[in-house]
């Protein structure tokens, strides 16, 4: 008779708890429930404010090697690591004093402590929420252990529900039997029952994660409020009228469904089929998937969909747990960009001394063979070859400064903190002047030939930036053309633009190599046997850049190079 009386309390338990559930989700049922907390392929944590644990289900059991019920009343922190253990009390008591809900992992990565001594990493979703006047903590931990090792097959969360359900009948009949006999054990247990309904509200309405429950075929049966609030649809609009399928890409459902029908062998729709064929061939239940809202945004989010069964075990619906991870996969894009720039950045550094050592030391050995030489010729007959010298001395080190200036201006443009100083100035004059500079460059019967077209020589640009570009396209146009040729250089100023033009009849550039010119360090194919840095192309585009220029190239192999750069010219 005792028995009678306490299955109808736990009966009417079950049934006030179900009337405080929001539509539709009155409908789901006590068991369904339980399902939900002891079979979600996610671990989920209820603490209170001291954080001790009051209740944690079989996935989080079984995830930190923990026996059935041995989690409760324990501090939360015998699941962390001892190292951390001292901060996280801080950080639980921050957490307790102003609570807020914290996304899935938020860029860290944190670490899991197993009953037996050892970690393993955790992404943990963190809400919170009251009864009464007391304060609970809601958790999902998530083992990540496979996604770290690349996705390798774990084990398959797929257990029997109907034998879990049976055994927990067969548990729960023990207790009523044994409640049968001590009345006042039994108000005890009804009272916890009332209590574990309400927390099991609490998740489902309080969860950060996107938590839904479809039929065999993925249609929707059931909605959470967090499903509402990322994706945009009401309880109504997706309850029956959308499929799990519909959140998706219709690309990448098109991709899963093309590699599962060459796995399986079997013809896999783009649609529901996917996830269903994932689970039968034992692919991870936890996937990276795109979610589309109701506005047709998109977000990353890590989905887990498991099978529900009935009493036959026969499969009856889909329980899935998506949590956005947006944040993790932006955070993911920037380290990989920070790595490639550091790559980036140690080839560049190689490359460097490379070709530093080697341009460093032609002039330097020169200078040391001169300086000696000089040395030798004392008498006033012998001027002519202290003169010759001399030459090689000047020439040298001038060669070294400009390599110098050369180095200096790619770290100023790399740095960001060069900008075009404007000046209104004399282009003829200036141009005239780094003619002369140049002069002592000029190989054996090289001739520069200067023409300015407008009837103004007045230009509205950086005069320090121009010269380093007329410096180097005229270098490069001496170095690679032959004894007693002609450069051409044209400068040409009208309404808006200031024209400026390098002509040579040298080697010219191959075809492949014209698109790579202004990189930095790159040199031409046809051009190895001859000195320089592989800067001046890449210094020569920056700084028209800067100065809104355009940088045109013509050049035929073995007839010659022309640069062209528009400027505008706003004097």
């Amino acid at each position: 008779m005792a028995a009678k009386h306490t299955d109808k309390k736990i009966t009417s338990s079950l049934e006030d708890f179900t009337l405080h559930l929001s539509m539709p989700f009155t409908t789901l049922d006590n068991d369904t429930f339980h399902a939900l907390f002891n079979y979600a392929s996610i671990g989920i944590l209820i603490t209170n404010a001291s954080g001790d644990i009051q209740m944690a289900n079989k996935h989080i059991e079984q995830q930190f090697g923990y026996e059935e019920g041995g989690l409760i009343g324990k501090k939360v922190e015998v699941l962390i690591p001892k190292r951390y253990e001292t901060k996280h009390v801080k950080h639980r008591e921050n957490f307790s004093g102003n609570p807020h809900s914290r996304p899935m992992g938020l860029g860290m990565e944190l670490s899991g402590l197993r009953k037996n001594g050892t970690e393993f990493p955790v992404e943990v979703s963190l809400g919170h929420y009251k009864i009464g006047e007391d304060s609970y903590s809601l958790a999902f931990i998530n083992d990540i252990t496979q996604r770290k090792e690349t996705e390798q097959a774990i084990i398959q969360l797929n257990t029997h529900l109907e034998e879990k359900v049976k055994e927990g009948s067969q548990s729960l009949a023990i207790t009523v039997e044994q409640l049968g006999n001590q009345i006042k054990e039994t108000e005890r247990k009804d009272a916890e029952l009332e209590r574990v309904n309400t927390f099991l509200n609490n998740i489902w309405n309080h969860a950060g994660a996107i938590i839904f429950v479809s039929d065999k075929e993925g249609v929707l049966q059931f909605f959470n409020p967090a499903a509402e609030k990322w994706l945009g649809y009401s309880a109504s609009e997706a309850i029956g009228k959308l499929n799990v399928a519909d959140f998706h890409l219709k690309e990448e459902l098109a991709q899963k469904a093309e590699e599962f029908t060459a796995i399986s062998g079997k013809a896999v729709a783009p649609g529901f089929d996917v996830f269903i064929t994932a689970m039968t061939i034992g692919r991870d239940n936890n996937q990276e998937w795109h979610y589309i809202r109701k506005d047709g945004s998109v977000f990353f989010v890590s989905l887990n969909i498991t099978q529900l069964k009935d009493a036959q075990n026969n499969v009856s619906g889909f329980l899935g747990i998506a949590i956005d991870i947006s944040e993790k996969k932006k955070a993911e894009t920037e380290l990989r960009a920070a790595f490639e720039k550091e790559k980036e950045l140690n080839e560049l550094k190689s490359r460097f001394v490379s070709m530093a050592s080697h341009e460093f030391r032609t002039p330097l050995s020169a200078v040391l063979s001169s300086a000696y030489l000089l040395s030798r010729y004392m008498k006033s007959e012998e001027q002519p070859q202290r003169e010759k010298h001399i030459q090689r001395i000047v020439s040298s080190v001038t060669s070294l400064t400009e390599i110098l200036n050369d180095f200096l201006s790619v770290g100023k443009i790399e740095e960001g903190n060069i900008h075009p100083n404007y000046q209104q100035y004399d282009i003829k004059e200036q141009i005239d002047e780094v003619i002369q500079e140049v002069h002592h460059l000029l190989k054996k019967e090289q001739t520069i030939n200067y023409t300015h077209i407008g009837a103004e020589a007045a230009v509205m640009l950086d005069p320090s930036m121009i010269k380093h570009i007329v410096i180097n396209l005229l270098s490069n146009a001496i170095k690679f053309s032959g004894e007693g040729s002609v450069i051409d250089l044209v400068t040409e100023t009208n309404t808006g633009r200031m024209v400026l033009s390098v002509a040579d009849h040298g080697i010219g550039i191959p075809d492949e190599d014209k698109d790579s010119l202004s990189k930095r360090f790159f040199r031409s194919s046809n051009v190895t046997n001859i000195q320089g840095t592989g800067l001046g192309l890449h210094i020569v585009s920056k700084y028209a850049e800067l100065m809104n220029g355009k940088v045109v190239c013509e050049s035929k192999l073995g007839e010659g190079t022309k640069f062209t750069i528009t400027f505008p010219n706003n004097k």
